[in-house]
């Protein structure tokens, strides 16, 4: 599945699955749950950012390191967008180049910096570390953990989506995670399951997402920042603190651009009624072959689609079991008990 939609839905159905588990980490989620989402997306991927420049409208278009011949808006020229921080300019491959393998743990690095990956099995001691740090130096309160999950579930989610760990049986119109197949996940996930099934308002989730704060743990658990704590503890190569200061301007370009293409996403994913039924935009059936909306949703049918979302959820929430038998800590973020209606009428009846 492709950026937000995808990686929103993977959080919401892992968040499922831990409140199912009595997971100690789940009440903290729902109580910080624009964080804990907006870190499913935003707190990986440091590519959201324009790649260009419509030249006859002065717009920002496409995203970060996906080559643009042409504006989406006139269809005339573009020219490159870059991000200029300390008296240089930054274009998003510069970007992706430096700061996505940190993002993703185990995929990703640079060429010079594919040391530093973190192997699949140590995956949940690095994660555990960080949650450590997260309660140990980032000062009080639950909304760092929750965004911390958010991310986990994002590196979890994007590794079996993209092969790199196996553990999701998908074979829809032409493999797992293709070009092709890609606007059939979006689309299925944001209608079927999203409005129909789950009730989810996007247009109002997405702005809570652009619009949540950054948090000062995403710099470390990036090891973009001063080495510290449990994480430069275990993990100690690879640190670079004299970038911390661009990543929080990534950072807040990410939001600030996610807030321009949300309403893109919106009209793009809309679905237009006619004598023949939902039919989708254009552009997204051409890019699966000319396939119309019930078909796509016929396909993912067939190909158990919410089946391997469900495998997602499960994969994801068994990742957050493995970090919290590794940090007592996280043992004691506990629900809070906020008395019932009943107990308060009990408690404050008239006397």
């Amino acid at each position: 599945m492709s950026g937000i939609i995808g990686h929103t839905m993977y959080a919401i159905l892992a968040a499922k699955a831990a409140r199912e588990k009595k997971l100690p980490i789940a009440p903290a989620i729902q109580r910080h749950w624009t964080s804990y989402l907006a870190a499913s997306y935003l707190g990986s991927d440091i590519q959201t950012l324009p790649e260009a420049i419509c030249v006859d409208t002065g717009e920002e278009v496409g995203y970060g390191t996906v080559a643009l011949a042409n504006s989406p808006i006139t269809g005339g020229p573009v020219k490159p967008w870059t991000l200029e921080f300390a008296d240089r300019q930054y274009t998003p491959r510069d970007i992706h180049r430096f700061f996505y393998g940190r993002a993703h743990v185990a995929f990703g690095w640079s060429r010079d910096e594919a040391s530093y990956s973190i192997p699949w099995d140590r995956l949940p001691d690095y994660f555990a570390a960080a949650a450590r740090d997260a309660i140990e130096l980032f000062g009080p309160g639950e909304r760092k953990v929750a965004y911390l999950f958010g991310w986990i579930a994002h590196v979890v989610g994007d590794s079996l989506i993209k092969s790199v760990q196996p553990g999701i049986t998908l074979n829809l119109l032409d493999g797992k995670y293709t070009p092709a197949n890609r606007p059939i996940q979006d689309l299925v996930t944001f209608h079927e399951i999203g409005r129909k099934e789950f009730k989810l308002d996007w247009a109002d989730l997405l702005a809570d997402l652009a619009d949540t704060p950054i948090e000062a743990i995403q710099t470390h658990y990036m090891r973009v920042a001063r080495p510290r704590g449990a994480l430069a503890d275990k993990f100690p190569d690879g640190w670079t603190p004299q970038n911390e200061l661009l990543l929080l301007s990534v950072l807040a370009e990410n939001r600030r651009y996610q807030r321009i293409r949300n309403s893109r996403l919106l009209k793009q994913y809309a679905l237009t009624k006619t004598d023949s039924g939902w039919q989708c935009d254009t552009q997204l059936s051409q890019q699966t072959g000319g396939l119309s909306y019930p078909e796509m949703v016929e396909l993912a049918d067939e190909a158990n689609f919410r089946h391997a979302l469900w495998q997602m959820g499960e994969a994801i929430s068994r990742m957050f079991e493995q970090v919290i038998q590794r940090e007592p800590l996280l043992e004691e973020v506990t629900p809070m008990h906020s008395p019932s209606w009943s107990e308060i009428t009990d408690r404050w009846k008239a006397k």
